[in-house]
């Protein structure tokens, strides 16, 4: 029997390494006439934290061992004094058998997969930081904004991927400029005379018949373009689900030559490469983890205070929390002034400074051991053009221990090639793609690392910057590639890179409500950088 008396109860637990959040889950464990299952039980599961959920959880376990062990044959005793010498039996006093019960682990909420803490085997405390910048526009942005920056910026981008697809020989054919290649129409008119042109895709539209209309250009012409959707095409193929404005593109066909306006025939589109990625791990003696977020909307009425207290007691608190050596928020760490009509009315502060002052203060409560990467987003106070800088330091000076960089950022972590970006351009591949829905947004994160850009539309809804060297143009296929903005959350692999789409720590919103979307707040995505487990943790 335990005493009655709380206090007592919580040294009991605390001495056990288990902690207790909320007067309801108090009260549960001051019902109980022994805490020893629970105890079990939660050691069992790896659980440190106790809430109301959790307990019920744990509590329905203990009971269901108990319900089976009772039906089940009664495990043979053992010795475990010296026998009683009046006593003529051999055996002495016995206790229970000595073999730890197998619990399952509780269900976790969000249907999340659990994770095995052996997948994250170092503490990272044992590991000095090791942050390379590979990319950030910082004190690099060099655009007047004028045409000639512009027309450098889209012929940077056709000949930086028009360079992957001759690396890789991914076209069927050397390329020939469209300017020789409609000089040359009637002579390229049937499928014995085949052509293959690279440039950019725009004007895209969708004919009656169902075929798939749009213009390419490189730097000598324009070529009118339609292709019919093969009958063994997936739903992402470019004929089925679109191409964006300004996607580079090889295309190879012949001309229809007739009495209209030639048109080109397309009988294959060439996205450019991208083959099953090996990943660069860390070394086995720095095999940390990163943890991700995104959208925090601090400043805003729906930002999640509580569930924030939860998730700073568990990274004090939990093993798992001890292999975090990066917190990396991937933009919209605040709600922002002005950023919509009618904000106001959705602020608790309404002082952008404030807003990044109180940011710095909630993230002071992240342990010591754990370093923070901060990149801005389209809420954020840096200019909304993309590739967008670093905050301003007149922002950075409340920040005690940050690294602030732009968006997107490029960056390795202990050898791990990081590619974070806040993740504005998911609206243009919704409003464009077929197969891309906000439910979805790891669909435009597949798309992105497809067409080896992360921002193609020039004049959608993400407003970009005509450096004249294009860089948001992925040269490098990242290890780990990281958005956010959307409000989703996903974790996954594909074609040899692992995918985050960060959570958000900020409540379903009245637009949100409007349309019928339901966030995924409150999950951070931890990733070991050496073994590339991951382990989604919810906090709501």
């Amino acid at each position: 029997m335990v005493s009655d008396d709380w206090p007592a109860r919580q040294r009991i637990l605390a001495s056990s390494g288990i902690l207790v959040i909320g007067r309801k889950s108090q009260q549960i464990i001051q019902e109980l006439e022994d805490l020893q299952p629970l105890i079990q039980a939660a050691r069992a599961s790896g659980v440190k934290i106790l809430d109301f959920r959790t307990i019920s959880e744990l509590l329905s376990i203990t009971a269901s061992t108990s319900v089976e062990n009772m039906q089940a044959e009664s495990p043979k005793t053992r010795q475990v004094t010296l026998p009683n010498p009046n006593s003529h039996s051999s055996m002495g006093r016995t206790v229970a058998p000595s073999e730890t019960l197998e619990l399952a682990p509780p269900p976790r909420p969000h249907g999340l997969e659990q994770y095995n803490l052996a997948d994250f085997p170092m503490h990272a405390t044992d590991v000095d930081s090791e942050i390379e910048i590979h990319f950030d526009i910082t004190g690099n942005s060099v655009t007047e904004g004028k045409m000639s920056d512009m027309k450098s910026c889209f012929t940077d981008r056709l000949k930086k991927i028009r360079s992957m697809m001759l690396s890789a020989n991914s076209l069927p054919r050397r390329p020939t400029p469209a300017s020789e290649a409609w000089r040359n129409r009637q002579r390229h008119s049937s499928r014995d005379y085949e052509v293959t042109m690279v440039g950019l895709a725009t004007d895209m539209r969708w004919a009656k018949s169902k075929n798939l209309m749009f213009v390419i250009e490189d730097e000598t012409a324009q070529v009118r373009c339609i292709v019919k959707p093969p009958s063994d095409a997936s739903e992402v193929h470019p004929a089925l689900d679109g191409l964006m404005d300004d996607d580079v593109v090889g295309v190879s066909g012949y001309f229809l030559v007739g009495e209209g306006d030639p048109i080109f025939f397309v009988q294959d589109i060439h996205l450019p490469p991208l083959g099953v990625h090996s990943k660069s791990m860390a070394a086995e003696d720095q095999a940390v983890s990163a943890a991700f977020l995104s959208d925090t909307h601090v400043g805003s009425m729906t930002f999640l205070g509580p569930q924030w207290e939860k998730m700073i007691t568990w990274f004090n608190n939990d093993p798992l929390a001890k292999t975090i050596k990066y917190f990396v928020l991937s933009g919209d760490g605040v709600d922002g002034v002005g950023i919509y009509p009618g904000q106001d009315r959705h602020l608790s502060i309404k002082d952008l400074f404030n807003q990044y002052s109180e940011l710095a203060k909630l993230l002071e409560g992240l342990p010591d051991w754990v370093d923070v990467i901060i990149l801005p987003g389209n809420h954020d106070a840096v200019r909304p053009a993309e590739p967008q800088p670093a905050l301003d330091p007149e922002v950075q000076q409340d920040y005690s221990d940050a690294t602030f960089v732009g968006n997107p950022c490029d960056f390795s972590l202990h050898g791990v090639r990081v590619l974070s970006y806040h993740g504005k351009s998911i609206d243009d591949f919704v409003a464009t793609l077929r197969s891309v829905s906000y439910s979805q947004p790891e669909r435009a994160m597949q798309a992105m690392l497809e067409r080896r850009h992360l921002a193609p539309s020039w004049g959608g809804k993400t407003p970009l910057s005509p450096e004249p060297e294009d860089n948001l143009v992925i040269s490098t296929v990242p290890d780990i590639f990281v958005t956010g903005h959307v409000h989703g959350h996903f974790v996954g692999n594909y074609k040899g890179t692992t995918m985050v789409h960060s959570s958000t720590w900020q409540n379903q919103t009245d637009f949100q409500r409007m349309l019928g979307f339901q966030p995924k707040p409150c999950i951070l995505t931890v990733v070991n950088l050496h073994t590339f487990a991951t382990a989604s943790i919810p906090f709501a």
